[in-house]
């Protein structure tokens, strides 16, 4: 029973080599089960449903096979079975095999691998993920990091592929702004859960721990994305409610974030837009303004009594502040200076 292997090797197995060896035990048994359903899945639509249970176990063994050789070193045989997997089951793109291929693909440093895996699954009809939005950026910053200086830039603008760099990291941080944070390692990474919530901090710890290797090996990454991420938040003024390049993101994410990460650690939330102070005190000030004129018409005597104290408050105030200020300057060493 494929299945059963399936769960020695995810339950019992303590190691990676333990692990494979079981995974090994279920793709011979999911690909002769698989063989059978393919013969008979005509006969009626119980054996069409069982094709498509094989397919599905075939495809996740054949899966963890993969990560394992990923994990062990053997990563070109790693590359291999993915393109041979992907190649062979086409459809099931939701599966995200995509996501480990190009990230044995950065591990390998073949960057003109990684951009054409891109160029085939990075289009707008798609599901995005963290992986693709950030190792897309990730290969922009990689032609101009090494030189961007922010002073620099400042002086003389950014140039074409500076600004291409900026637009991808503005991109990636939309789809998920708690990366950043992992990245340049403002906050303490965690093991990822065993399951993680698109565009959340779950994703975003578990992209964060797979990946930051890649971003620290190309000289001048991380300085790229620490000057410019911030910047995202200015662009989108609202962004709980309005999105620019994605649908606006979702407030409910945090309480699904909560469970699946562990209690101890600190779930990350979309930074809040803070109103400029000039918005407040206006506010504060008409709202002041408001209640002074509902109380004159309501109690115009008294108010009259209240304006007239506060006035004369206020004139022996000024008063007082003069005669202070006369006095310092009568003897300030600069008027002893000038009386000479």
């Amino acid at each position: 029973c494929a299945t059963a292997y399936v769960l020695l090797a995810e339950e019992e197995a303590t190691t990676i080599v333990d692990a494979e060896k079981y995974f090994k035990q279920a793709l011979k048994a999911g690909e002769m089960i698989y063989r059978k359903s393919q013969n008979c899945h005509s006969q009626s639509p119980q054996h069409e449903a069982q094709l498509r249970r094989d397919t599905n176990v075939l495809v996740y063994v054949k899966r963890r096979l993969a990560m394992c050789a990923r994990k062990l070193g053997r990563i070109r045989e790693a590359v291999k079975m993915m393109r041979d997997l992907m190649k062979e089951f086409p459809l099931l793109s939701m599966l995200n095999i995509h996501e480990n291929l190009l990230e044995a693909l950065l591990e390998l440093q073949a960057y003109a691998d990684v951009q054409a895996v891109l160029a085939k699954y990075d289009d707008i009809s798609l599901p995005k993920s963290a992986a693709i939005c950030y190792t897309a950026a990730l290969l922009k910053a990689r032609a101009v990091s090494e030189r961007f200086s922010p002073e620099t830039a400042s002086k003389r603008g950014l140039s074409t592929a500076e600004i291409n760099a900026v637009e991808a990291i503005h991109r990636a941080v939309e789809f998920n702004p708690h990366v950043p944070k992992y990245l340049l390692e403002m906050k303490s990474l965690v093991l990822p859960p065993e399951h993680i919530l698109k565009r959340g901090d779950s994703e975003a710890v578990a992209y964060a721990f797979f990946h930051l290797q890649h971003w620290k090996r190309i000289e001048g990454a991380l300085n790229l994305l620490h000057c410019t991420w911030e910047g995202t938040f200015r662009m989108i003024p609202y962004p709980l409610e309005k999105g620019h390049l994605f649908y606006p993101y979702p407030s409910c994410t945090e309480t699904a974030d909560r469970e699946l990460l562990p209690t101890f650690h600190e779930v990350s939330v979309y930074p809040q837009k803070e109103l400029p102070f000039f918005i407040h005190f206006t506010a504060g000030l008409c709202s002041f303004s408001a209640m002074l004129a509902l109380l004159t018409h309501q109690f115009p005597e008294l108010m009259v009594i209240f304006a007239k104290a506060c006035f004369g408050t206020l004139l022996l105030s000024l008063i007082f502040t003069m005669e202070h200020i006369e006095d310092l300057l009568l003897s300030s060493p600069w008027h002893q200076l000038t009386s000479v």
